[in-house]
């Protein structure tokens, strides 16, 4: 009975939350859908009218539709590539003793609490900039013609910053896994002759191979929605070369005025997104045999 009792206590105290949490979500959710189905453009008062699906068949047939979603999916391929890697070999060097392995830890984890907007205004004017930037100063000192990232590999640029962003989380992930795998087996397979890069391929690699899962499903679920780097630096050009899905949206609804087309395009981004997480859960699950 008192069983019973705590927990009707437990659902009646979370309840406020609870139906706060829906609210906001369920909210927004609900006015993004029925706008999307509305001739809704605020340069237009009075011209709003129920419409169908017409808003998403021009989001989806839109050329530029097309080329964001490539760039979507380029953004996320090269991220999760840097950054595993990067944090795979991070996690290998910051796991060995050395003198000041404390501070160095720090350091690395350091950019992850900066702000996007912030770190992506120090790349653009303090390492990229093709004038007095320090990748600029670096090349003139090498006799070699300064490259403007921005301009000419602008989508590479902006891969280079989300992973020099989301580096630390995937190291700090993966330094955790790394040091919860057991010495023993390191040292048996040394004795058995087994060089570093057999200890790294056979033992290490599949160890970190659920935390590298995990890392996948994290980043891929906020990377899909990478936005203030590309506000910050390019504004989605040259062109359409550093539009993603996220942005698309954005210039639809705020630079166009079209509140309806946004919102079908907001809703193509929701649905895409848990179409990528569903897809995620159900190969990491089965991986993890969840």
């Amino acid at each position: 009975m008192a069983t019973a009792h705590s927990r009707a206590a437990a659902r009646l105290t979370m309840a406020p939350a609870v139906v706060l949490l829906l609210g906001w979500m369920l909210i927004p959710l609900s006015m993004t859908l029925y706008f999307s189905f509305q001739r809704y453009n605020l340069l237009m008062p009075g011209d709003e009218a129920w419409i169908g699906f017409l808003n998403y068949e021009y989001f989806l047939t839109d050329p530029a539709f097309f080329a964001a979603l490539w760039n979507t999916l380029l953004l996320v391929g090269g991220v999760l590539v840097i950054t595993i890697a990067g944090g795979t070999a991070l996690a290998l060097l910051l796991d060995q003793p050395f003198w000041g392995r404390g501070v160095v830890r720090l350091l690395v984890i350091a950019p992850f609490f900066v702000m996007p907007t912030v770190s992506a205004l120090v790349w653009k004017n303090m390492f990229m900039n093709p004038v007095n930037g320090l990748f600029a100063s670096l090349a003139k000192g090498l006799g070699l013609p300064p490259v403007d990232f921005l301009a000419q590999i602008p989508l590479a640029s902006i891969i280079v910053i989300v992973a020099w962003q989301w580096l630390p989380f995937a190291t700090l992930i993966l330094l955790t896994a790394l040091q919860s795998l057991d010495s023993e087996r390191l040292e048996a397979a040394e004795m058995d002759g087994a060089g570093p890069l057999d200890r790294f391929i056979h033992i290490i690699l599949p160890h970190l191979a659920r935390a590298m899962t995990v890392v996948t499903l994290i980043q891929t679920i906020f990377l899909l929605s990478v936005f203030a780097e590309i506000l910050v630096t390019t504004n989605g050009g040259p062109g359409t070369a550093t539009t993603n899905i996220t942005f698309l949206v954005y210039a639809q609804s705020l630079l166009q005025f079209d509140v309806g087309g946004g919102s079908a395009g907001g809703i193509v981004a929701v649905i895409l997104a848990n179409l990528v997480a569903i897809f995620l859960m159900r190969m990491i699950g089965r991986n993890l045999d969840i």
